[in-house]
């Protein structure tokens, strides 16, 4: 299912002479929503490495991985923190996701504001930041000044896209996903050239890459230490930015010998600035079902302690929870669990350069993220139908198109004896079932439901 996003910009963007104006469509700020928001006006000063970052988005932003053909075009969206500028992009196939980050040491003029919108990227505009090289900063205003409304054509501007619903909760799992990430490997800029360089290019390919050395070393099964790579072709936006690597950094869950295909990321630093790519499981597979989300929706607390979190943020390029805790009266677990929360609808994001949440908030309607989970919808069906029954604590049936389920709770793990969880284990988030039993066990089911079956009725 796809909605309509349009993106209307006052002017498009471009580069003429030594200005480069990136226009603004819609976005939120300190003050409030904004039709055309101004962030940024002074000098970037490593143009080259940046040109080729911002290329390398709007090229993951038209791929579609699995099965290549033709995409319309998405425009970055693009946040302003305060002291670093960062630019994302989700491929159109939903399974990899793009952040350029221009940090502190790469800008050098004033921060006009903060917060969150779409820039636009246009033919023109990616053909001359291909031809920008050398050592001359540019000129960069996010947003109208007086400059670039001088400098630019000020013809209006509108595109229309399809964005499937699908992509859209991609950007809320993916930050839930990277939460979870540990710095695996660190490889200095000659062995990430070579390592990189000397990946095969089948599409279906998933490899296992492990520490060895200086370097890494790949293997068709996983072993502790190990990151998974699905489809090293999807790599293919970091080569072009290795002349001005300076290290390569890969981040992953823990992994056992023989464990399924996990998600990645695979940080290049750069002068001044990190581009980042965070890859799902398998090429076929986008970050949209991997119902990472789904226990964060599926409880009340956690979604009332957002409200108060959320309403403290204020575009940070690094969300301190202990801080959090202290100015809305939370104890830290309440507010890492609120963190993740506000992640489930795009208002927050992760750096796991940093292993810090950063505030952002999505121009896509991100309090429609949760109502588009339809795991999340079945669940709560099945509970207000009545299709939970707890026969003892710990163990629910879930009756499901007539057919009873068992949900077992052992701690803070959750089975079932559904198709769906035989197949996945827990790797995609939980089943419906599991869900509707969650959600019925926190809203105090179980407990009426075990005394009443050891009343006998």
């Amino acid at each position: 299912m796809s909605t309509a996003q349009t993106y209307a910009y006052s002017r498009p963007s471009g580069l003429t002479g030594d200005l480069l104006g990136l226009s603004t469509s819609g976005g939120t700020t300190e003050a409030g929503p904004q039709a055309h928001p101004h962030f940024f006006s002074g000098l970037l000063t490593q143009a080259a490495p940046a040109a080729a970052g911002l290329l390398a988005l709007a090229d993951v932003a038209q791929a579609r991985y699995h099965q290549p053909r033709p995409t319309a075009m998405r425009d970055p969206v693009v946040t302003c923190n305060g002291d670093r500028l960062r630019m994302e992009s989700f491929s159109a196939c939903c399974g990899v996701y793009a952040r350029l980050d221009v940090l502190e040491g790469a800008l050098d003029g004033e921060v006009v504001a903060r917060g969150t919108t779409n820039v636009d990227v246009n033919g023109p505009l990616r053909e001359a930041l291909a031809r920008v090289g050398g050592s001359d900063p540019l000129h960069l205003a996010v947003g109208a000044d007086e400059l670039a409304v001088t400098t630019l054509d000020g013809a209006v501007v509108e595109k229309k896209v399809p964005l499937p619903q699908r992509w859209l909760r991609g950007f809320a799992e993916v930050q839930v996903i990277a939460s979870g990430f540990d710095l695996r490997a660190e490889l200095g800029r000659n062995e990430a050239v070579r390592f990189l360089r000397g990946l095969p290019r089948q599409p279906n390919l998933v490899l296992w890459a492990a520490p060895a050395g200086r370097s890494l070393r790949t293997a068709s099964r996983a072993v502790p230490g190990a990151v998974c790579l699905a489809g090293p072709h999807r790599l293919a936006t970091l080569l072009p930015l290795l002349r001005f690597a300076r290290a390569l950094r890969v981040y992953g869950p823990p992994v056992a010998t023989g464990s399924a295909p996990v998600a990645s990321a695979w940080e290049l630093e750069l002068p001044g600035m990190r581009y980042v790519l965070t890859l799902s499981p398998e090429v076929y597979r986008g970050f949209s079902g991997e119902g990472a989300v789904l226990d964060a929706l599926a409880t009340d607390e956690a979604a009332d302690d957002a409200d108060l979190v959320g309403a403290l943020l204020a575009f940070e390029p690094r969300v301190e929870p202990d801080l959090l805790a202290e100015r809305s009266g939370l104890p830290i677990d309440r507010v890492r669990a609120a963190l993740t929360q506000l992640g489930t609808s795009g208002r927050v994001g992760y750096d796991t350069a940093e292993a810090a949440h950063f505030h952002r908030e999505l121009p896509y309607d991100p309090d429609q993220v949760a109502a588009m989970n339809p795991r999340l919808r079945a669940a709560r069906a099945l509970v207000d139908e009545g299709a939970v029954r707890f026969t003892e604590p710990g163990l629910a049936v879930v009756t499901s198109d007539g057919r009873p389920r068992q949900v077992r709770f052992d701690g803070d793990r959750v089975s079932c004896t559904c198709p769906w969880w035989a197949d996945h284990r827990g790797s995609r988030g939980p089943c419906k079932h599991a869900l509707a039993a969650t959600l019925a066990r926190r809203a105090g089911q179980e407990t009426r439901s075990s005394s009443a079956t050891e009343a006998g009725v």
